[in-house]
């Protein structure tokens, strides 16, 4: 069996990858030309990149005609939230355009595949006390540009599937983490600071909106559950997948500082804020529960302390 990833090089990508290889699966993934290839490295020789641009349909046809996936598990976006309004416009080009294209470079082709598209929790956005915990059936109300694309992902998905019998199945994945995160979401700039300071840098963390309450999932359950999605999931559904406890950013700050081994003071940075921030995300993810039997097991203290020390390794 074949399985093709864009985005393969990111973060989930590459942990996907790795389950996917586990599984027996030959793994192809798409890959800019200028992409980082150091969270695939050591697994390069194991995977067949091929590469594609979403921006260009061209390119994603080349990889579907090439890879002739059984499988293909739709992660290349544009992922940073701050990122979104900085550069709304090419967030969305990226994330819908590139969402188009790729459904149309399958739909064009002579085969058949499964289909996974990552959604995200911040399409629920704004969020009110009696909607909690979160179920599918909220209203979406995105409170950033990218939760917006990744609405439209969601919806596209469905269209597809409804007009040309695309076998698509959406999952909404509340906050992941784990090694590899890049150092621009929360919990990895906390770690990589902490990794600075313990090699000699000003013990001074600086910090940005420490109120918001996350729901926070180890990565490697994430691609666990990805992989099961399109095993017992059906086409067309859209499934939340989280731990269905939240932490405040505080509570996260703090656990990671208990395993430093130097006293930190803790600063705010107001460029560290976001212009409207979701105050809280809590899942309920019973329905992909019942139908797949998944649940999360990586303690999350586990999750940060693998975080913490991929940083410590780096820095």
């Amino acid at each position: 069996m074949r399985a093709l990833i864009t985005g393969i090089t990111g973060f989930v990508g590459s942990h996907l990858a790795e389950h996917l290889l586990q599984e027996g699966l030959k793994v192809y993934g798409t890959a800019r030309w200028r992409s980082k290839l150091d969270n695939i490295e050591h697994i390069k020789n194991n995977i067949q990149l091929i590469n594609a641009d979403m921006r260009d349909g061209h390119s994603l046809e080349r990889a579907v005609r090439e890879s002739r996936p059984d499988y293909i598990f739709h992660l290349a976006s544009q992922s940073f939230v701050p990122m979104s309004w900085w550069a709304p416009a090419d967030t969305m080009e990226t994330n819908v355009i590139g969402t188009i294209h790729l459904f149309e470079a399958i739909r064009k082709s002579d085969i058949d595949p499964k289909i996974h598209v990552a959604g995200s929790s911040e399409e629920y956005g704004m969020v009110y006390p009696h909607e909690l915990p979160i179920r599918e059936t909220a209203p979406l109300r995105p409170l950033s540009p990218y939760g917006v694309s990744k609405v439209a992902q969601d919806k596209l998905s469905y269209q597809y599937h409804k007009s040309y019998g695309l076998k698509i199945v959406v999952t909404r994945a509340f906050n992941h983490t784990g090694p590899r995160r890049g150092e621009v979401f929360v919990a990895s700039s906390f770690a990589k600071q902490i990794a600075e300071i313990e090699k000699g840098k000003e013990p001074i963390i600086y910090v940005g909106n420490l109120d918001a309450q996350r729901d926070f999932s180890d990565v490697r359950d994430i691609v666990r559950a990805y992989w099961l999605a399109l095993q017992k999931c059906e086409f067309g559904e859209v499934y939340n997948i989280c731990s269905e406890k939240t932490r405040t950013v505080h509570e996260v700050l703090n656990l990671l500082l208990s395993m430093a081994n130097r006293n930190i003071e803790v600063r705010q940075d107001p460029s560290r804020m976001r212009p409207s921030d979701v105050a809280i995300l809590q899942g309920d993810c019973s329905k992909f529960r019942q139908q797949t039997g998944w649940k999360p097991t990586i303690p999350f203290e586990k999750t940060m302390e693998d975080l913490l020390n991929y940083w410590r390794e780096r820095v």
